[in-house]
């Protein structure tokens, strides 16, 4: 399969559309899923679709595309300029998790190239991708949120972060004394920069704290490590620029003792309820709090906001934003918005029209 730059068709009046998946994350087959998805449930009326894959080495190919709309990743030839060939689309549709796909760097060559483009700017992607950064962010907007503490990888020791970002370095040993003073068990241990739940653990004492920071440390030199709420898993879809609008509230009812990469992908005990069984007023609270926060890093397009709602007093907590949720058949992005009447393919061409808008 030739990939030169004669590829895309010229003098036609659908909007070229390059949808990117895979990526050098290790969300990488999931973002598959994703991509194949989406690629499926477009409109094939309005748009010439060009499947983009980027493998897990960040090698770019092109994507034969059956008749069916099924996408072939064997099927593929080499991007041999990609600038170029990225420069001949009208929108592109990042369909990427993880690192490299949601941590603004793809978006910042899409803004060098000029290309209007699916979902959150370089800002919000990166602070939406940096658990550490998003909880900065959301203490400003006074966002409630679970107690934490922030650490680094430093050589063979680490350095623990203070509130006013003084820092001290110090010992794993040091840091879990210190954790356990400052938080209370259980606790998750998180990569600050990783997707899907990957790297997380939840800890119940001193010994699986030290093993979880050494785990997390593998994925990431920035480290969180939060107090772990007791209570009921929320999810709330937004989309629109500055006109936003929310989806109605899901639950999630993890199989696993939290809500990790297998009890998502792979474990079908884990079920989802839309609409969340709440109050009408918990859930209109819900929903506020997920457009302030997605406003709070500037986001745009589209994003998913989870939340907590702590078991005994129906606190909530935020726990995290996903500025590129994932689109699979069974993703809760789009299934929160279906649940509302909007559509998975009206979806699509919902966040594309933002692109453009933004």
């Amino acid at each position: 399969m030739n990939c030169n730059n004669n590829l895309i068709k010229e003098g036609n009046s659908m909007k070229k559309l390059g949808v990117i998946f895979g990526g050098m994350s290790t969300e990488n087959k999931v973002s598959c899923v994703s991509g194949a998805s989406v690629i499926k449930n477009l409109n094939k009326e309005k748009y010439e679709i060009y499947p983009i894959f980027i493998d897990e080495n960040g090698k770019w190919f092109q994507i034969q595309m059956p008749k069916e709309g099924q996408i072939k990743i064997e099927e593929k030839a080499p991007i041999e300029n990609v600038f170029e060939y990225l420069k001949q689309m009208d929108v592109i549709f990042p369909v990427l998790h993880g690192l490299y796909g949601e941590d603004g760097t793809i978006q910042g060559l899409f803004e060098l190239l000029k290309i209007p483009y699916v979902g959150c700017g370089v800002l919000a992607s990166s602070v939406g991708m940096d658990k550490v950064y998003t909880k900065i962010i959301f203490d400003k907007a006074g966002i409630n949120q679970a107690k934490y503490v922030y650490i680094r990888k430093f050589n063979d020791k680490f350095i623990y972060v203070k509130e006013n970002f003084d820092e001290q370095v110090i010992d794993i040993k040091k840091v879990v004394k210190l954790t356990i003073k400052n938080l209370k068990f259980p606790m998750f241990v998180k990569p600050s920069n990783s997707g899907s739940s990957v790297g997380i653990s939840k800890v119940n004492n001193e010994k699986e704290l030290e093993e979880a920071i050494l785990e997390a440390a593998k994925y990431d030199k920035k480290i969180l490590i939060e107090e772990g709420i007791d209570g009921r898993e929320v999810e709330c879809a937004v989309l629109g620029n500055e006109d936003v609008q929310c989806s109605c509230v899901g639950e999630i009812k993890a199989a696993d003792v939290f809500y990790s990469y297998d009890a998502k992908y792979k474990n079908q005990e884990s079920k989802t309820l839309i609409p969340a069984d709440i109050s009408t007023e918990k859930s209109d609270e819900i929903r506020k709090l997920a457009v302030k926060a997605f406003k709070a890093i500037d986001g745009k397009g589209l994003s998913r906001v989870d939340f907590f709602i702590e078991n005994g007093t129906d606190k909530i907590f935020i726990n995290e934003i996903n500025t590129l949720p994932g689109f699979t058949s069974i993703s809760m992005y789009p299934k929160l918005f279906e649940q509302v009447g909007i559509g998975y393919s009206d979806l699509l061409d919902k966040v594309i029209e933002l692109a453009f808008e933004k």
